[in-house]
């Protein structure tokens, strides 16, 4: 499954073999009075190749559709094939089918370290900051998230960019073989989600990277990801959310999540419910675990609003960073910055090893560098639409705050399409405060409810007066874009696409982002 190199990285590769094989010396050859050998200058050229992959990201976050018609026809053939398996809202709590998959792939989960995410909300940003700054630190990443937001290749990638979707392909077809073979033999075949967890850890391996960035697909104990040892546990808050499979109280919801704290870990912790926080504090205390807790031994010292973002100052496990600059909206953002930032320290050994803060420079490099879509993402001016996956009350919460403090509309259109499954009036609870009108609509997910029962949901918070309901999401957009224009309030008005992380993918290829 190993690519072979392009020619300008075999040329980069013959370059760096033959100015090593006939320098004379190097700093430790000058030293020791040697000259590097022929088989030593290999070593060394493979080592800085591998190297050359670190560092920040250049290229597109969310990819269109391949150009190319015969890849394009294959990537639609293995999303074909993982669509006919058990959806992510399908679930038999247990590992034991992709524990099977990892013992006939060879466990390529414990080639490289991991830091494994769970949480509510905002683990997918955290991901993402967390793999910048590894990055910025010239670390190969590998990262693992979900759900995704236009391609399925976004879910897996490499270097801080998905992988490109012939690679995508070539992962599911190598281990396709043995995927079947643990299907032979499980009662239940493996989920659509054990599938592309496999291949995440087996393209992370065959990669191969430095470190995996691994956020949970639900829970924490029996979600699919949870066959990694990872040295660096991250719980982001934790709220209300899949209450059917984990539970009605945030303490309920800590449980199940706590289980991806494994012994001798070490637990970053963000602000949570008291209840939660006693969970994870109990866990990690069993699992003989060090704990640092967002708001004491790390957190935001100072916050101010800045042109295309924010500007942080954050304490971190060893020592403060100033004018970080972070290219996202909101506190919940610069909260997940801090997490973040944490959780790196913990990676390094900063807290446990040594006190000495990371090098801040190249902290507000990647910071700086931080891109995380559909989560309050402007793709349009005059008016402003922007997008935001915000899915429970809890994120809607995030959002109206972050939408508030950045923008200031003066007149705030929503457009809104839910999944069923969802606490949906609790999240047009959240927004009736910021949004003067609603335009209720559909996404193109099979579990998004209803038009006609999400309007009548609308109009209990909002009343009938305030909802408009338009059953194709494009047509909700320009309607939505049509209400922020009226009433000479053009330049101060916008419009808010949001409900499902599927709606934000469907406004971003309408609204021509992808």
């Amino acid at each position: 499954m190993t690519e072979q190199p392009d020619r300008s990285e075999a040329d980069d590769f013959d370059g760096i073999v033959e100015a090593e094989t006939n320098l004379p010396q190097d700093l430790e050859a000058a030293r020791s009075g040697e000259t590097p050998t022929p088989d030593l200058a290999v070593i060394e050229a493979g080592s800085r190749t591998l190297r050359a992959h670190g560092g920040l990201p250049q290229g597109e976050a969310v990819p269109a559709r391949p150009a190319d018609p015969e890849v394009d026809a294959a990537l639609r053939a293995v999303e074909t094939e993982l669509a006919g398996r058990w959806g992510e809202t399908k679930l038999e709590p247990s590992v034991s089918r992709i524990a099977a998959l990892m013992d006939v792939l060879g466990e390529p989960q414990r080639a490289y370290p991991t830091i494994h995410i769970t949480g509510t909300n905002g683990k997918t940003s955290t991901a993402r900051m967390i793999e910048a700054l590894l990055g910025a630190f010239e670390l190969r990443t590998g990262r693992y998230t979900s759900p995704h937001v236009q391609s399925i290749t976004e879910r897996i990638s490499l270097d801080g960019l998905p992988i490109p979707a012939e690679r995508f392909v070539e992962t599911y077809e190598d281990i396709k073989p043995y995927v079947e073979m643990v299907d032979a033999k499980e009662e239940f075949r493996l989920s659509f989600f054990e599938v592309l967890t496999g291949m995440a850890y087996a393209a992370f391996a065959d990669a191969p990277v430095d470190v995996a960035v691994v956020e949970v697909g639900m829970g924490g104990s029996w979600d699919a990801t949870n066959v990694i040892d990872a040295g660096v546990a991250v719980v982001t808050p934790i709220d209300l959310d899949h209450t059917d499979r984990l539970g009605n109280t945030p303490a309920e919801i800590a449980v199940e999540k706590s289980g991806i704290i494994k012994q001798g870990a070490t637990v970053i912790l963000a602000q949570q419910p008291v209840d939660a926080a006693q969970v994870m504090l109990k866990k990690a205390v069993e699992a003989d675990a060090t704990v640092a807790r967002e708001g004491m031994e790390f957190g935001i010292v100072a916050r101010e609003v800045a042109v295309g973002g924010q500007l942080l100052t954050l304490r971190g496990l060893g020592g403060e960073y100033e004018e970080v600059f972070l290219p996202l909206y909101g506190a919940h953002m610069a909260h997940n910055a801090a997490v973040a930032l944490a959780a790196v320290e913990a990676f390094f050994g900063i807290g446990s090893q040594h006190a000495r803060p990371l090098d801040i420079d190249t902290v507000r490099k990647a910071f700086a560098s931080v891109v995380s879509p559909g989560r309050l993402e402007v793709v349009r001016r005059s008016p402003t639409v922007v997008l935001d996956a915000a899915h429970n009350p809890a994120g809607a919460r995030a959002t109206a705050d972050g939408l508030t403090e950045a923008f200031g509309f003066s007149r705030l259109i929503g457009v809104v399409a839910a999944s069923a499954d969802k606490d949906v009036k609790g999240l047009l609870e959240a927004f009736e405060p910021v949004f003067a009108e609603v335009v209720v609509t559909a996404n193109t997910s099979m579990r998004s409810m209803d038009v006609d029962e999400l309007a009548a949901l609308a109009v209990e918070v909002f009343g009938d007066e305030r909802v408009v309901v338009e059953p194709r999401l494009d047509d909700a957009i320009e309607a939505a874009i049509t209400l922020a224009e009226e009433e000479d309030e053009y330049a101060g008005a916008g419009v808010l696409v949001t409900g499902s992380v599927f709606t934000v993918g469907d406004a971003r290829l309408l609204l021509k982002r992808g």
